[in-house]
């Protein structure tokens, strides 16, 4: 009997904690997020709809909303969500847009642009994250989102313009090829600053091809890879 007992409990199928997680993400949003003035309907919808956990793999559930970044390997980070939040609302996302994102990391602030926007264009320069990546995506059945493994101070000219784009490393300097490569009316949200150092948020947009440029807040965001510096 003991030993039958045992047999059907190796073949039950693990508990679903899918409500606890969405419990944690609901709490994420609004002591996180929602109370540092992030306002966008569409910006909550999406942090409270994407897993957050599943893009930090062996790290406790828990840990994966707190309001802090975590290391995803190769000396790399995910944002802490209030910042992946703020970015993203920055951009000010529509349905219809095409989104250029210049590090893809794990694939979280992908995920979340995926769930607003029309397609995600994202470039990665560390192989094997890029790699982890798309399957992550695929697997969680983000498929708007394209994942290529590519230097991203050259953007992704063959897909251009872009209604927004994100920078989640920072560069010194803002590569022109991604300036050239916002559309005429397009946002991008860029920290730029010295390695090592604070960096400012900065919100660029093009009018008429004109552009301008506001810092809005220091951060410190890993550096910027690039194979020619």
């Amino acid at each position: 009997m003991l030993a039958t007992l045992l047999g059907l409990l190796l073949l039950a199928p693990p508990p679903d904690t899918s409500w606890k997680h969405a419990g944690l993400r609901t709490r994420m949003v609004e002591r996180q997020i929602a109370a540092r003035g992030i306002t966008s309907p569409a910006v909550l919808r999406a942090m409270r709809s994407v897993p957050r956990h599943r893009f930090v793999p062996g790290v406790a559930p828990e840990l994966a909303y707190a309001d802090r970044p975590l290391p995803i390997g190769h000396d790399q980070t995910i944002s802490q969500p209030y910042i992946v939040a703020r970015m993203t609302a920055l951009v000010d996302p529509d349905a219809s847009d095409r989104v250029l994102e210049i590090g893809t990391g794990s694939g979280y602030q992908a995920a979340v642009l995926s769930t607003i926007v029309d397609s995600v264009y994202t470039l990665e320069i560390i192989p094997e994250l890029a790699a982890t990546a798309t399957k992550r995506l695929r697997r969680l059945g983000y498929d708007n989102v394209v994942v290529r493994n590519a230097d991203g101070f050259e953007g992704w000219p063959s897909r251009a313009p872009f209604d927004a784009i994100v920078v989640t490393a920072a560069p010194e300097e803002i590569p022109p090829p991604l300036l050239d490569q916002l559309a005429d009316g397009g946002r991008m949200i860029v920290p730029v600053g010295p390695t090592g150092g604070t960096q400012e948020l900065t919100l660029v947009t093009k009018d008429d091809g004109d552009i301008a440029r506001r810092t809005l807040a220091p951060v410190r965001f890993v550096p910027f890879l690039h194979p020619e510096d």
